[in-house]
C-alpha cells in the first residue's frame, strides 16, 4: 500500500477514528524528556562556543522572527500550490 493510499483510507475514517489515528502517528515521534534536554544542552554549548570563536554571529529576535515569518509564509504557499486535490468522496 503507498503513502497515498494509505492517506486515502485514513481520510475515510470516521473522525474519531482519524483521531486516535493521528495520535498514535504523533506519539511515535515523541523522544524521553531526558533525551530531548540533554540533546538541547549540547546544542545550547555549542552555539555558545560558536559565538564565543567567532564563528558566528549573534542577531536580534526581531530580526530573526521576522525571517522566519518570511520562510514559514513562503512554505505554505507553496504547499498550496502543491496540495493535491481530494474529491469529496475522500472527506
Amino acid at each position: 500500500m503507498s503513502t497515498d493510499d494509505l492517506l486515502a483510507a485514513a481520510l475515510r475514517l470516521p473522525r474519531c477514528e482519524r483521531a486516535r489515528l493521528t495520535e498514535e502517528m504523533l506519539a511515535s515521534f515523541k523522544e524521553p524528556a531526558e533525551q530531548v534536554a540533554v540533546a538541547w544542552a549540547e546544542e545550547l554549548e555549542r552555539r555558545s562556543r560558536d559565538i564565543g570563536k567567532g564563528l558566528v554571529e549573534a542577531q536580534d529576535w526581531e530580526t530573526v522572527r521576522d525571517k522566519i515569518m518570511r520562510d514559514l509564509d513562503l512554505r505554505r504557499a507553496n504547499r498550496r500550490r502543491e496540495a493535491p486535490v481530494l474529491s469529496a468522496a475522500t472527506h
